[in-house]
């Protein structure tokens, strides 16, 4: 695994709520890592518009306990949405998809740990995974080199 540094997180409003998600998950002895599109745009340095989506070893159930205003979207794969002063946020689980027939839909999941969940997603940027209390970018599966080479 490669390991790389971010500067300035908490810029703004989304960032804050999202590094207090994390916290909380923290707090209760869970890892929580930013994920997807908010990893890619910082380490483009272009201004993150989208979600920012977190990765966690908390299950689902955990997930509920853990926060007040939250919703099983996707509980059975291990997807919470949790509602931050009004704002979504995607908790997942990390995870293995096990069958289905196209790659996007398996017959069900095993939680896991972030490096196997990072194998599992569509694209490497996509396993790119950014710790808010470090700074650093973990990447198990090349997601940097690929972005790097556009």
């Amino acid at each position: 695994m490669r390991r790389y540094r971010l500067e300035n997180v908490d810029t703004n409003e989304r960032e804050r709520l999202a590094v207090a998600i994390a916290r909380r998950l923290s707090k209760h002895g869970f890892q929580a890592l930013f994920a997807g599109g908010y990893v890619r745009d910082r380490l483009l340095g272009v201004e993150v518009r989208g979600d920012i989506d977190i990765a966690t070893d908390a299950k689902p159930g955990e997930i509920a306990r853990i926060f007040d205003h939250v919703a099983g979207v996707g509980a059975h794969f291990g997807v919470m949405l949790v509602i931050e002063r009004g704002v979504p946020f995607e908790v997942a689980t990390f995870r293995a998809d096990i069958g289905g027939v196209d790659g996007r839909h398996p017959e069900r999941v095993a939680f896991t740990d972030a490096r196997e969940d990072a194998q599992r997603r569509d694209f490497t940027i996509n396993g790119l995974f950014f710790d808010p209390f470090t700074a650093a970018i973990q990447d198990f599966v090349g997601g940097r080199r690929d972005l790097e080479a556009g």
